[in-house]
């Protein structure tokens, strides 16, 4: 048996959205890839999918509920390494008319996944279908340092990623 090591921030702990089911946990399997349901169910329409990892993802989703119908899909990432080319693969498969993969982190540019994943992402992307990135700029340091800024940065570049103005 192997110890379980979750690395979250405090905030996910106790998160609603940030739960699973004692059956998921008992009878469930790990995934690399989670879709979106509620996407999943209007797939035919869907045209714009963002792809995030950790807590963006809670932060997105209540914004996205907003939209309505004209949301776009947020799936999840899970796994990292090894990059989970096939289970995005059948992802992107799974939307006939997508238009636009936007990947949306809260890290600087060059501090989180996308110098790991644009390229990757790029050579496996259906045709026709555009890349984008939606976070902050390049910075020397992860945090913006006062709450207020944070929560500013923060607004906008979910706002970015939904295709919102700010």
């Amino acid at each position: 048996m192997r110890p379980l090591i979750v690395m979250t921030p405090k905030s996910l702990l106790r998160h609603p959205l940030a739960q699973s089911s004692l059956a998921d946990m008992a009878t469930g399997r790990f995934h690399k890839v989670l879709d979106d349901a509620w996407a999943a169910e209007r797939a035919d329409s869907i045209t714009k999918l963002i792809l995030c990892s950790g807590k963006v993802y809670y932060d997105l989703l209540p914004e996205a509920e907003h939209m309505g119908d004209a949301r776009p899909a947020i799936a999840r990432i899970e796994q990292l390494y090894t990059f989970p080319e096939e289970e995005l693969k059948a992802l992107f498969a799974k939307y006939p008319k997508l238009t636009e993969v936007t990947w949306a982190q809260e890290e600087p540019r060059n501090m989180g996944a996308w110098d790991y994943l644009d390229e990757k992402l790029l050579a496996i992307l259906p045709e026709n279908v555009t890349l984008r990135y939606a976070g902050r700029p390049e910075r020397a340091s992860p945090a913006e340092g006062y709450p207020a800024a944070h929560a500013a940065e923060q607004a906008r570049l979910v706002a970015e990623a939904l295709g919102k103005s700010s």
